[in-house]
């Protein structure tokens, strides 16, 4: 799914000072975005599904989303807040600020290898500590699992990226552009570390001042 850029000032955030930035983005998009990574996602696809239905609404809200439509980006933030708890202060939104700048942008592969995966055990254990998408990346070459989950996941999303596949934008926060912590695309996020960062990998980026608080 390609993401639709929601009208929005020409103002860039004075934080977002070394990436290549694209122009600015919205909660909006952002909301459209996420959703549409985790309907993909082996491991939370089933239960947005189920939510979906629950709110009677088509898989077209997220696959085909129209970011000028109101009613259909309430029901996005609605869907996004009972799968995750996004504007509620809880589970993976606990302590996200509610005043984010977002921004569309490009990284570079050193400006990628520095993103930080969210503080969370698996992700921890699969890059043995450093939260680096590299050394999983390394971790997973060598055959080692977190928690015995298996990789093979990772390794076919980087066998999708050689056959020249490409990925929805990563969702990257931080209190500044030098400090990102990956929020959402953590498996793209290690496809792009298996095979280098070949590339310019397009993103958005969410700053807030207090984003410290969850982007720890």
């Amino acid at each position: 799914m390609t993401c639709k850029q929601a009208a929005a000032p020409n103002k860039v955030d004075p934080m977002l000072r070394v990436v290549q930035v694209l122009g600015m983005s919205s909660e909006d998009e952002m909301v459209a975005c996420f959703l549409s990574g985790e309907l993909s996602s082996r491991r939370f696809g089933r239960n947005l599904r189920s939510h979906l239905a629950a709110a009677g609404q088509a898989e077209q809200l997220l696959t085909h989303p129209d970011l000028f439509d109101a009613g259909a980006n309430f029901a996005r933030r609605a869907l996004l807040a009972a799968v995750r708890g996004y504007a509620e202060d809880r589970d993976l939104f606990e302590n996200f600020p509610a005043h984010v700048t977002w921004t569309r942008a490009l990284l570079s592969a050193d400006e990628a290898a520095g993103v930080r995966y969210l503080e969370y055990s698996y992700w921890v254990e699969l890059s043995g500590g450093s939260r680096r998408p590299t050394d999983a990346a390394a971790r997973i070459r060598a055959g080692l699992r977190a928690f015995d989950v298996p990789n093979e996941p990772f390794i076919d999303a980087a066998q999708a990226l050689i056959k020249g596949e490409r990925f929805p934008p990563l969702i990257l926060v931080g209190e500044t552009q030098d400090n990102l912590v990956c929020l959402e695309g953590h498996l793209r996020l290690t496809a792009y570390a298996l095979v280098g960062f070949p590339t310019d990998i397009e993103c958005l980026i969410g700053t807030a001042p207090t984003m410290g608080r969850w982007a720890r």
